[in-house]
């Protein structure tokens, strides 16, 4: 049933230490009675996360009270904006606050992205009698891996570009005009004067008391970001939730984890969609690709289904359906899995002559064989890559055994024949982000002009003889030394079309060691290292290839590593220097990178 919805209402509640927070109220008009759908956000509830939903009077329409609350110090509600402090405690005040409305029947749901997102865990942490259900989408779980750091590498672009944006909105609320317009101006050009002293200026002046300089001054997964996680409060949370996110969101490894908590524990549903898309918005076309009309976000009718099955108690037919639901890119469709796919990995070895910098047809993947294609397990380390795990220590130079019974030292013994690819870093150049999770815009691009520098190893598959699904977590693990105490990694997995055209599909960045390591060590022997790239669903054709792209920075996504081995938060560009990287293979898969290949 759809009904007309009334005049939108701007109602105001008291927080337990007396801060008055504001929202609008949208409901149908109707003297029944009905469940409420809230949203939290910090951005002016006017906006009420339209960018990828529909407008809050549609969800009223189908039979909702719908409340856009703004958070603690945004909007105009008063107290002080303090990032994530005040949202466990506010955020159960606003859920028994909405389940109290007038023709509210005391039933209550959550809904949003990102900030929105995660004030729909904290509210959850507080187990809210009222609260039945949420769906958290493109959120952190763990703040220092899934939005802060990757890897031990700052998230510059996303970081410094969202700081902005929050500091714009505290100077709206003050009516500070030069400063508003000064922010409005830095966040479409981003102020990047130094690609290694990662502190903002703009920053400093405007916004002093901006979590941005928290989060460089912690480059740890320390006690600070535990306090501000929200994985750090869930442990006795139990409710349905529909998880939402996008293979080139950057809280893809967010909202992986917690949907993988939760599904390991809970008692109750909980269903996965992810769909191809970036942060924002969430549509066909996704960076300069276009995945065709059922790409366009299914989110609004789903989320009523699932509100319709959890507030109303209407049996709509989703818990009849497998709980995981893909967007394969390629064939562009959506697939349903019983669970997010883990298949067996194939390894595929690097090989090379030497010259994989200097001629893109020099570096080749094959798949390794020992009497046919062999599926080898790549053991998994503690960190980003652990889709469950809180807090996992940020140093990844520790030696690991990957995809083989040999040890890293008996699979070194023959390196003397082998003839590594050098990787020369200069920072006065560095690699260039382009797409991916973490650049901004987001999303598939065509990157032939990077692959062809010098600074970027690349390693290519003959075309394929048939298609090839691929459906989950890709690690690579590559034998490595270099000339500084520390270094960057970064791969990227791309789709070579038969024109020769080079369009990225997931990547990962990695600093070793890490922050956390105070071991200045030289490299006299070649280390392991493992990077596990963003999870994706895709299908690669028949004649199209696969690239492995390997570089030391990908800037401004990250910042540039001096090599000084120092935090992030230290150091300059003047301390930046030239980092020689050389990466080794051999006929027995020294390096290696590992694809879910899903056997259809």
């Amino acid at each position: 049933m759809v009904y007309p919805v009334g005049s939108k209402q701007t109602l105001s509640m008291l927080t337990r230490d007396g801060v008055r927070l504001d929202a609008d109220v949208y409901r149908p008009d109707s003297a029944d009675s009905f469940p409420v759908l809230l949203m939290r956000q910090p951005y002016g509830r006017a906006i009420a996360s339209t960018v990828v939903y529909a407008h809050p009077s549609w969800y009223a329409a189908q039979g909702y009270i719908v409340v856009i609350q703004d958070v603690r110090g945004r909007g105009s509600s008063t107290g002080e904006f303090e990032l994530f402090a005040h949202e466990i405690t506010d955020g159960e005040d606003a859920v028994n606050w909405a389940a109290n409305l007038p023709q509210s029947n005391g039933q209550v749901g959550m809904y949003g992205f990102s900030y929105q997102g995660m004030t729909q865990l904290y509210a959850a942490a507080a187990r809210p009698p009222a609260l039945k259900t949420i769906c958290p989408s493109m959120i952190g779980y763990d703040l220092y891996h899934d939005w802060a750091y990757e890897g031990g590498a700052f998230c510059y672009q996303l970081n410094l570009g969202w700081a902005i944006q929050l500091a714009s909105e505290t100077a709206r609320r003050q009516a500070n005009s030069d400063a508003y317009r000064t922010l409005y101006t830095a966040a479409r050009n981003l102020p990047i004067t130094d690609p290694v002293d990662l502190h903002s200026g703009i920053l400093n002046q405007l916004a002093p008391n901006s979590h941005y300089h928290d989060w460089l001054a912690h480059p740890e997964p320390d006690a600070y970001w535990q306090t501000l996680s929200p994985c750090s409060y869930m442990e006795n949370v139990d409710l349905p939730m529909l998880h939402i996110g996008g293979w080139y969101d950057t809280h893809l490894r967010g909202t992986l984890r917690f949907y993988r908590d939760m599904a390991a524990r809970s008692r109750f549903p909980q269903h996965l969609i992810v769909g191809p898309w970036a942060h924002l918005p969430w549509g066909r076309k996704v960076g300069s690709v276009d995945y065709g009309p059922e790409a366009n976000s299914p989110i609004d009718r789903l989320q009523l289904r699932w509100f319709d099955q959890f507030l109303k108690g209407i049996d709509t037919g989703l818990l009849d359906q497998p709980p995981v639901c893909l967007f394969e890119m390629g064939s562009n469709r959506w697939r349903q899995f019983d669970q997010f796919p883990s298949p067996a990995p194939i390894a595929y070895r690097l090989v090379t002559t030497g010259l994989a910098a200097m001629d893109e047809r020099e570096g080749r993947l094959e798949p390794v064989r020992d009497g046919g294609d062999a599926a080898r397990e790549p053991r998994r380390t503690r960190g980003d890559g652990d889709s469950t795990q809180c807090f996992a220590a940020s140093d990844k130079t520790q030696n690991s055994n990957l995809g083989s019974a040999d040890s890293p030292e008996a699979k070194t013994q023959n390196l003397k024949h082998c003839l590594p690819d050098t990787l020369v870093h200069d920072p006065w150049r560095p690699v260039p982000s382009l797409g991916g999770h973490a650049g901004f815009p987001a999303g598939s691009f065509e990157r032939s002009a990077i692959d062809c520098r010098s600074d970027v190893l690349t390693y290519t598959t003959e075309p394929l003889a048939a298609d090839l699904h691929l459906a989950g977590e890709i690690t690579v693990e590559l034998y490595c030394t270099a000339d500084t105490p520390s270094f960057d990694l970064c791969a990227i997995l791309s789709e070579v079309k038969p024109n020769g055209s080079v369009y990225n599909i997931t990547q990962a960045y990695q600093r070793l060691p890490s922050p956390r390591s105070a071991r200045l060590t030289s490299r006299i022997s070649p280390t392991p290292h493992q990077l596990t790239l963003q999870p994706t669903c895709i299908r690669i054709p028949q004649g199209s290839a696969i690239r492995l792209s390997i570089s030391a920075a990908c800037f401004p996504a990250y910042g540039v590593n001096p090599g000084m081995g120092a935090a992030v938060h230290q150091g300059c560009l003047l301390d930046a220097g030239v980092i020689t990287i050389a990466i080794f293979s051999e006929s027995n898969g020294l390096s290696c990178v590992y694809l879910p290949i899903q056997q259809n």
